[in-house]
């Protein structure tokens, strides 16, 4: 079963739960092949079900659990809040993201989804697009996440404390 996963981690951001299960996102989702629609809601608010608006994808959602790495391993496409850890941690399982800016923050995250974009590896969007970027997604057009290198800044920190 081809799943899609959202997650915000720790925040609240209902915005882009509601933009995920809304109507027309479920029909983006089924007409993409998606038949499972997991959401982790963080903080915010639980969406309400609703029964009669797309009977086709599995709707589940939940706020909190101890690990993600189960949902993110068994997603086929995953949706995220711009945060830094989130986007790392799903690009490094190898899945293809879609970011979503929440545009009441002033923060990194517009800068941070532009550079990951640049560098091939997501898609960015708002809430108020991101029905439109499931209906156009080309997913086989991002590039592999290239991996992290911690021994080189291990080497580095040991060289500067003259540990070496």
């Amino acid at each position: 079963m081809k799943s899609m996963f959202v997650t915000v981690s720790t925040t609240s951001f209902d915005e882009l739960i509601a933009a995920a299960c809304s109507p027309p996102a479920l029909q983006a989702l089924q007409s993409r092949g998606y038949q499972k629609l997991l959401l982790q809601a963080g903080w915010g608010s639980l969406p309400q079900p609703q029964p009669s608006s797309s009977p086709a994808a599995a709707v589940e959602a939940f706020r909190f659990k101890d690990s993600l790495a189960e949902e993110l391993q068994s997603a086929d496409l995953v949706i995220s809040h711009t945060g830094a850890g989130s986007c790392l941690e799903t690009l490094e399982n190898g899945k293809p993201l879609i970011v979503v800016i929440n545009d009441k923050l002033m923060n990194h995250q517009l800068e941070l989804a532009k550079q990951l974009h640049r560098d091939g590896c997501v898609l960015y969007c708002n809430c108020s697009t991101l029905v439109e970027t499931m209906q156009s997604m080309n997913l086989s057009a991002l590039k592999p996440f290239p991996p992290g290198q911690p021994e080189k800044f291990a080497s580095f920190l040991n060289k500067v404390l003259g540990l070496q």
